[in-house]
């Protein structure tokens, strides 16, 4: 005859094999959530050696930076408070229309001073 504490005795389960799922399935959710930050912010570009991205960091900021990968290099242009210049010739005129969109209308070789 069984006592009833020999049927608890016979019951061997292990308390934290429960914790041990929970972490399998927390391990997948992680890796679930970087592939869809990688696939929503194309950081899949910048791995691709055959790619060219650009991407401007603090845009309008005083410490923005210009990010440029063409193919596998990478160009970093920091923002200073020099103005450029220098000597050159016009190729051009842009006009910005009512509805903010700019037009380039490039000169032709034959206007252009010699």
């Amino acid at each position: 005859m069984r006592s009833r504490l020999g049927i608890l005795d016979e019951i061997d389960e292990d308390p934290m094999e429960g914790v041990a799922n929970l972490f399998d399935v927390a391990m997948v959710f992680a890796v679930a959530l970087l592939m869809a930050l990688v696939l929503s912010y194309n950081i899949s570009e910048l791995l691709d050696p055959t790619s060219s991205v650009t991407v401007v960091k603090n845009p309008g900021e005083p410490d923005m930076q210009i990010i440029i990968k063409n193919m596998s290099s990478i160009q970093i242009l920091n923002m200073t408070e020099q103005i450029g210049g220098g000597q050159g010739i016009r190729i051009g005129t842009a006009y910005r229309l009512k509805g903010g969109q700019v037009i380039y209308v490039p000169e032709n070789e034959t206007s252009a001073p010699a």
